[in-house]
């Protein structure tokens, strides 16, 4: 039998190349009952037709539900931590929350859609007579992990939302006969819990690099737990002292969809990431590093050591750092250099996407890579990143004076290296994370694809008058700070050679934070018994100082930084806390991440309200002690209302289902 071997780019490919109209008069399901049941006969006879149903599904996981993205379809990569400066009155508009309810509908109606593809797929896949019965039940499970995954982007947006039956609904009789009423946050998460569940059973732990981007095993379980974890979080989950509840989110009948008092099982519970952590400790996954080099280029610099440690030094990694390159590791996770079948983080993916490309990084290059220069980072996140002793940086610090900006000399010996002649001293000594993550004032960009000499190897300051300045082009970056994070030393805008970047879903290192995220939350000497998710063995989940710092401080030592102080942080819930909410800001940055940990601790209406500061950018190089004072930008808004917790129902679908109720905050449709 021919197989099909598709990456999520040859699907859509295959899904876009089916829109011909007699293709997709072919697929049209619509219309009588005994038409459609004639139809989905032929199709999913067809081995390429069924393969074709699969890919719209699929296609449903890009465009407004992608994991990551540039700003037009992927907004919510955008919170305290990063801005975008091309558009504005649309970033204004976003920040303020003055949009109306037909804001991105689109992300509603792809969703709903491809859940409904997906349970026309697995009700009908048993028609195919070319599969052999194994690639069924993976084609199902592919299938029923797309819909759930499709609920889970629903329920991160919008918070509680319908679920359909699975069967479908019976679209021959009125639409007010089959309305149906948003299920509660707990029947959601559960749901999608119980639906990846059942897909894991018959999803391989592994696939094939052909395949990368297909679902596995671990990918259905880290859904699954990801779920749990936001329905034990403090959204959905409110502490006794919490005065915020959304008392007023509720259905149709006056149920209340959000839980209205605090359960700490559901900690427990969401401990369900010991599944893939248990995977991990199977070495089916372990965290990316890359090995230490004694020389190095432009493209692959030597390795800059961390600072001496009695004993993380002396330690292989993942007890250590010894051996490893703790920059590059983190660095070649997200440009390209790596492709996903290489990378044993990688959970999920979405495959190399050129879209993300495109949309993402070009946006983040300067002018002199032929990039538009517009996506900045925030002060507050450039700012968050510790020193490379683990120490906070010191935001009260001097930096001004002449002496506090590195020197020919100081380049030549590497005394601050990576930062190069002219860059403020600010920026020396920061964590390797910081250097992947952080295009500050003076970055060397390498541009090595670039086709001339003069394009290549450049070092770009901010400053007012230069290319990627201030001046009379309205891309700018206007905290005067960039990003770096998916930027390959290759990629160079002008040549047009920017390399296609892994659009990642899931990766082990956030795997490992919500496990000791979930365990910090149980209070001590109260053990609760988990079953895995097969019921095989049974997991007494406590708070387990030695398995926190089991799972946090592999991602701190592959970053070049000590674990934390076990008395004065592991013993300490808040404290932990504290330091668990610190580390997912860092390691996480632009992954679309950092909008939702927002939320779903309740804590975006403090940390969205902080003013935006930066690099005063009307500086020139004249003026540089100037530029590195941080200034508070009032052209950037910065608030955060009760409403933005959820995103508006569109009066579309209000109007069509009319058991479906508003979110909190947002117009109805009258």
């Amino acid at each position: 039998m021919k197989k099909k071997h598709l990456l999520y780019s040859a699907i859509l490919s295959a899904c876009m190349g089916m829109m011909t109209s007699s293709c997709s008069d072919y697929l049209s399901v619509e219309g009588k009952l005994e038409e459609t049941t004639q139809s989905l006969e032929k199709i999913f006879e067809s081995e390429d037709y069924s393969e074709q149903w699969l890919a719209q599904v699929y296609w449903c996981l890009t465009r407004y539900n992608a994991d990551i993205n540039g700003k037009d379809y992927c907004v919510t990569l955008f919170a305290d931590d990063m801005i975008f400066g091309d558009q504005m009155g649309e970033y204004r508009k976003f920040k303020y929350a003055e949009y109306n309810e037909e804001w991105r509908r689109d992300a509603w109606y792809d969703a709903y859609n491809g859940i409904r593809q997906a349970s026309i797929f697995i009700h009908n896949i048993d028609r195919n007579k070319v599969f052999t019965a194994d690639e069924i039940k993976d084609y199902k499970a592919q299938a029923r992990f797309a819909r759930a995954y499709l609920y889970w982007k629903l329920l991160q947006k919008y918070g509680p939302i319908p679920l359909i039956p699975d069967e479908g609904l019976d679209y021959s009789v009125e639409y007010n006969d089959v309305a149906l009423p948003r299920n509660t946050y707990d029947e959601c998460a559960n749901f999608i819990a119980s639906e990846m569940v059942l897909a894991a059973q018959d999803l391989p732990e592994k696939r094939d690099n052909r395949n990368i981007a297909r679902p596995t095993r671990g990918a259905a379980l880290a859904t699954r737990a990801k779920a749990l974890l936001y329905a034990a979080s403090p959204i959905n989950n409110p502490r006794p002292s919490d005065t915020e509840r959304f008392t007023d989110l509720k259905d149709d009948e006056g149920r209340h969809l959000i839980a209205q008092e605090y359960n700490e099982e559901k900690w427990a519970k969401a401990a369900a990431a010991k599944d893939v952590v248990e995977m991990g400790k199977r070495k089916i996954y372990k965290l990316h590093t890359i090995k230490a080099r004694d020389t190095g280029d432009n493209e692959q610099p030597k390795t800059i050591a961390p600072p001496y440690h009695e004993i993380y030094s002396e330690r292989e990694f993942p007890e250590g750092w010894k051996g490893i390159d703790p920059l590059q590791s983190y660095q070649t996770l997200f440009n390209g250099n790596l492709y996903p079948a290489d990378n044993p983080e990688m959970i999920f993916t979405t495959g190399q996407n050129i879209d993300l490309s495109t949309e993402l990084v070009r946006r983040f290059m300067p002018r002199e890579g032929g990039g538009w220069n517009c996506y900045a980072m925030t002060g507050k996140q450039c700012d968050a990143y510790d020193m490379n002793t683990g120490e906070p940086f010191d935001t009260n610090e001097n930096y001004t004076g002449e002496e506090n900006y590195v020197t020919a000399q100081e380049e030549q010996d590497g005394t601050y290296a990576p930062l190069r002649r002219g860059v403020n001293k600010r920026y020396a000594n920061r964590e390797p994370r910081f250097y992947a993550s952080v295009a500050f004032n003076g970055t060397f960009w390498p541009l090595s694809s670039g086709s001339e000499e003069k394009d290549r190897n450049k070092q770009v300051f901010y400053y007012r008058g230069n290319e990627s300045g201030w001046g009379i082009n309205n891309n700018i970056l206007r905290t005067g700070i960039g990003v770096m994070k998916y930027v390959s030393p290759r990629d160079n805008a002008k040549s047009g050679r920017i390399s296609a970047k892994p659009a990642i879903g899931i990766r082990y290192a956030d795997v490992l934070l919500w496990y000791a995220e979930a365990l910090n939350e149980i209070q001590e000497a109260k053990t609760y018994n988990i079953p895995s998710w097969d019921g095989s063995q049974t997991y007494p989940i406590s708070r387990d100082i030695e398995e926190m710092s089991y799972a946090i401080s592999q991602v701190r030592l592959r970053s070049g930084v000590p674990d934390y102080d076990k008395e004065s942080v592991y013993k300490s819930q808040d404290e932990f806390r504290k330091k668990l909410k610190h580390e997912r800001q860092i390691e996480l940055f632009a992954e679309n991440s950092r909008y939702f940990d927002l939320r779903r601790w309740k804590d975006a209406e403090i940390e969205e309200s902080m003013p935006i500061y930066g690099c005063n950018v009307l500086m020139s190089e004249k003026e540089k002690d100037y530029f590195h004072t941080q200034v508070i930008l009032y052209d950037l808004p910065t608030t955060f209302n009760r409403k933005m917790y959820f995103w508006p129902i569109s009066h579309n679908e209000l109007n069509k289902n009319v058991r479906l109720t508003q979110n909190p905050g947002w117009t109805t449709y009258e």
